[in-house]
């Protein structure tokens, strides 16, 4: 299939590079907007915006990439857009999934840009995702590559549009959200409304994502990363008193970087219904028939090793199940580079001949 035509292509803005200023070495790309009137699965009918974007080789075959909540778009640099993206360890030119090989589509979830308040089934991602395959006249993918959230979409995009797809890789995510990992997510969200009822909505979407930051890791990483002692510091307080002595370790200092990063770049609204997303996510296995891979980290404290054994043993097309051992729990994908590139090359040696 040839590159979507120019009435696909965008108007270039500031933070895509007009052809004159590509970066040599680098993939070329293309993004653009599909505006869709959908039929939300708990919300009813809505327009919506889906923004996409690809890179890599003319003709080559096509790979959908989608990671976390959190991932959008760019999961790499290319010669158009030269910002760094959420993926660079396995997409770009030579890596795991090699843009000189294949042409790499990603997407900004729906709800991302916080425009969308209702509820967001993966049903509904998985369902947009097919419209915009279309939109590209895109007939199949050769293969879909899905982390978390991503997985889950991916899994629901097998059950309910299999024919366009020839292998799927699901790092993970399951077929369904653990209760345990629902009630973590459950009083992040309650957190962020809490927030924003008390006229605090920064602060509680970044204490939210500070508590999501925790089970996205396991304490193996923060007592080998964090030393164990606390400090006293003074701090400026609201009453008469000019200070108060407060404890603060340095685990606290990464956990408020990370939040405030989060909410410099998302909304509350956003958060909210993607993290809401993730719980109402349910697909049935028997109906997942694509050659999948599945991934599974033992340290996950969201997607536990049982539940994605269970649904290797319930798909009716599994082509493996790999099992990794990572300090980073449920971010191995982002931070395993050398395993997660050995396990993408494995599979999609295949879908990429």
């Amino acid at each position: 299939m040839s590159a979507p035509s120019a009435s696909t292509r965008p108007t270039p803005s500031p933070a895509w590079l007009p052809s004159a200023a590509r970066i040599p070495g680098l993939a070329r790309a293309d993004r653009g907007t599909l505006e869709l009137g959908v039929e939300l699965r708990h919300a009813g009918a809505r327009r919506v915006r889906l923004h996409w974007e690809w890179q890599g080789a003319d003709g080559a075959p096509w790979v959908l990439v989608a990671g976390g909540i959190s991932a959008g778009r760019h999961p790499a640099s290319s010669a158009d857009a030269p910002e760094p993206g959420w993926w660079e360890a396995q997409v770009g030119p030579g890596r795991a999934i090699d843009t000189g090989r294949c042409r790499v589509l990603a997407v900004d979830w729906l709800g991302a840009d916080g425009a969308l308040d209702a509820p967001i089934d993966s049903a509904d991602q998985a369902d947009a995702i097919a419209r915009l395959l279309a939109h590209l006249r895109i007939e199949r993918l050769a293969a879909f590559v899905g982390c978390s959230y991503g997985a889950m979409v991916g899994l629901q995009f097998a059950a309910r549009h299999g024919e366009r797809l020839a292998c799927l890789v699901a790092i993970s995510g399951g077929d369904r959200a653990h209760p345990y990992a629902s009630a973590w997510r459950g009083l992040q969200r309650r957190i962020a409304r809490l927030g924003r009822d008390e006229g605090a909505s920064r602060e509680g979407l970044s204490l939210a994502r500070q508590l999501a930051m925790l089970s996205y890791r396991t304490p193996q990483e923060f007592a080998e990363r964090f030393g164990a002692g606390t400090r006293l510091h003074d701090s400026a307080t609201h009453d008469s008193a000019p200070h108060c002595k407060h404890a603060r370790g340095d685990a606290d200092d990464y956990l408020a970087t990370c939040g405030d990063r989060y909410v410099a770049r998302t909304t509350s609204t956003a958060f909210l219904r993607l993290s809401e997303s993730i719980d109402l996510h349910v697909v049935d296995p028997r109906a997942v028939r694509t050659s999948t891979t599945l991934v599974a980290v033992s340290e996950d404290q969201l997607v536990p090793v049982q539940d994605l054994a269970a649904l290797a043993e319930a798909l009716p097309a599994l082509r493996k199940l790999k099992i990794l051992r990572s300090r980073y729990g449920h971010d191995a994908f982002l931070k395993e580079e050398s395993a997660i590139a050995a396990i993408l090359g494995d599979a999609l040696r295949e879908a990429l001949a």
